[in-house]
């Protein structure tokens, strides 16, 4: 019975047993799983480490500066039930921090936080008033009908010219944005509508001025929007939502730090950098040179070189001195003395500043010239794409299994990167190693061990930096597919260890350099798809149309269109602030190099996106 029952059974198909096997398959081995596991951990570690410093930027162009100032009132405006210019004032004395004005709602209260900002309590409103009774003026004394004279929100009430005239010095003095009552110990900030009516009837210009100052404002008093330091002014501005010290590109090519507004020098913190360019620029170095290999004059007291053997030398001016000490003295002397001087005597305190002096310029010039020759590699690789185009265009034509070259535009990225952020390292060490910042923040012996930490993996750096940037000018397109193969693995391969070891050198930074120290110095984070690339500020039609009908009082009483309205108030920006002037720019400027050439390959494509330009 048990035999006819099994020999019922229905017989296994193949496709069953192949499914079986299958199944077996997808069964990892411990190690296997282990090895998955490491991987993902990797993976994870990875996102985390630039997630914890997310930062998102976007352009404000001129167009959009409007808007993006009608959004942020828009929105004190509806929570508060404030006016747009108490909301205005608001904004402007918490530096347009919308969110630290929600939370200051809350510690302080309401009428602390508008008494400090300098909104009045209680606002009064003679709008509808139709008395007849003359008003004095307390600044003029004149007696003046109430059409001439009038009331700010916190009560004081003068005449129409005494206003005006006040108004006009105020904003010629810069003050534009927050105008006091001209009340003795009064605080409230005067109500800009009636600064716009008065200023206008009298000085168009000035109030031209005016409004181009309000606008400004959402820029100049905002910590989170600054304008793109672009030479000459693109006329955008960069807002960053997020962790401020990061790196960022404006559409027209330029990078910086968003931070300091300085070219993008990650992983110098700010301060090191000022401080850098401002040692390379200057004569310092210099002064040092001269300390060392010079002597002053007792006379004239200019530098005087020794060229000769004998220990007494004349300067131009005539005066003889001792090259020993410095002493002036006769030309009278031997070989082994002068006459009338002796200044055997050992003095330490001489000798120990020229021997500091030649040891600092020694180590200024080790961490300079490593420096500068990675700068130096970078500019030299930046040409490497013209020719990289060309290798790449040969190789796809030629007869070949091999047609993706994706590869070398990545790996080329990669070293871009790695390069610029290995020539940094240089500035970061000599200050963090030295003692013009850190000088009591570190042992002897805790600086030493640190800084064999970081010499040790910016040497591994440097290392594959430099085999990465061997492999790349290879020329890839006279190879066989087997040498193309082994060139391509090496390149991959290479690309993402100097990735890694740049993650790694900022681990370091970040948590064993500077984390201890108890003066803050924030970096910008690595990022290994290259700088945050600004995008464009988009608002919807209903914000747009809301900010247009708001604008439209200020476009009335400046009697101009829309687009003499954002070329007055929008077009006059340009590096007021920096110097110098550039006008109303349409089109905006390809990045060039230093030395004026042609446009710079972008330096900062994701490894992953292919450069089809």
């Amino acid at each position: 019975m048990g035999r006819d029952a099994e020999e019922a059974s229905p017989p296994v198909s193949s496709s069953e047993l192949e499914q079986e096997e299958d199944d077996d398959d997808c069964y990892l081995s411990d190690q296997e799983d282990d090895a998955l596991e490491e991987s993902v951990l990797h993976v994870l570690e990875d996102e985390n480490l630039e997630d914890c410093h997310w930062s998102t930027s976007s352009v404000i162009t001129k167009e959009s500066l409007l808007a993006a100032q009608r959004e942020d009132l828009r929105k004190v405006m509806e929570l508060l039930g404030l006016r747009e210019h108490h909301a205005r004032t608001l904004l402007i004395h918490y530096r347009w921090d919308v969110e630290r004005i929600f939370e200051l709602l809350d510690q302080k209260g309401r009428d602390r936080l508008f008494s400090e900002a300098g909104i009045p309590l209680q606002c009064t409103n003679n709008a509808g008033s139709t008395s007849s009774t003359e008003v004095t003026c307390n600044v003029c004394f004149d007696d003046v009908p109430p059409s001439a004279s009038s009331e700010m929100d916190c009560g004081h009430n003068y005449c129409n010219d005494c206003w005006t005239e006040y108004f006009i010095v105020k904003i010629n003095e810069g003050q534009s944005r927050r105008v006091r009552c001209m009340a003795p110990k009064c605080n409230a900030i005067c109500d800009e509508s009636i600064i716009r009516k008065l200023v206008i009837a009298r000085r168009p210009d000035i109030a031209e001025r005016f409004e181009r100052f309000l606008l400004e404002s959402y820029i100049e008093d905002n910590d989170t929007v600054k304008w793109c330091p672009s030479t000459p002014h693109c006329g955008n501005a960069i807002r960053v939502k997020g962790d401020i010290y990061c790196e960022v590109e404006c559409t027209c090519g330029c990078q910086f730090c968003f931070n300091c507004s300085l070219q993008a020098h990650s992983p110098c913190s700010c301060m090191m950098w000022e401080l850098w360019i401002k040692k390379c620029r200057d004569e310092s170095e210099t002064v040092n040179w001269i300390t060392v290999n010079t002597k002053p004059c007792p006379k004239c007291h200019k530098p005087v070189e020794k060229n000769g053997g004998c220990n007494l030398v004349a300067c131009i001016c005539g005066q003889a001195f001792c090259w020993l000490c410095g002493g002036a003295t006769g030309r009278d002397h031997t070989w082994s003395s002068i006459s009338g001087h002796s200044c055997g005597r050992f003095t330490d305190d001489q000798t120990k500043r020229t021997e500091q002096a030649r040891r600092d310029l020694y180590r200024y010039m080790h961490y300079h010239n490593r420096y500068k020759a990675h700068t130096d590699s970078l500019k030299q690789e930046a040409k490497l794409k013209h020719d990289i185009q060309g290798k790449i265009s040969i190789s796809e034509n030629k007869e070949s299994k091999i047609k993706d070259y994706s590869w070398v535009i990545n790996g080329l990225n990669r070293l871009f990167r790695s390069r610029r952020v290995l020539s940094y390292s240089y500035p970061f060490a000599f200050y963090m190693f030295g003692d013009e910042i850190f000088k009591d923040e570190m042992t002897p012996e805790d600086r030493e061990l640190k800084q064999n930490l970081f010499e040790d993996q910016q040497q591994q750096l440097e290392f594959n930096v430099e085999r990465l940037s061997g492999f790349l000018e290879k020329d890839f397109q006279n190879f066989t597919d087997d040498e193309v193969m082994d060139t391509m693995k090496h390149v991959i391969n290479l690309s993402n260890v100097v990735d890694r070891l740049c993650k790694q050198m900022y681990q370091c930074i970040e948590n064993d350099l500077l984390y201890p120290l108890r003066t803050p110095h924030n970096i910008a984070p690595y990022k290994s798809k290259g700088l945050d690339r600004a995008s464009e500020l988009n608002f919807s039609w209903d914000s747009a149309e809301q900010s247009s009908q708001s604008t439209k009082r200020s476009q009335d009483q400046l009697g101009m269109n829309n687009n003499e309205y954002a070329s007055t108030i929008l077009g006059k920006r340009p590096h007021e602030a920096h110097g110098s002037s550039s006008g109303n720019r349409e089109h905006k400027r390809d990045r060039v190099d230093a030395n004026g050439g042609g446009a710079l390959f972008d330096l900062n494509v994701p490894a992953e996106v292919v450069d089809k330009i």
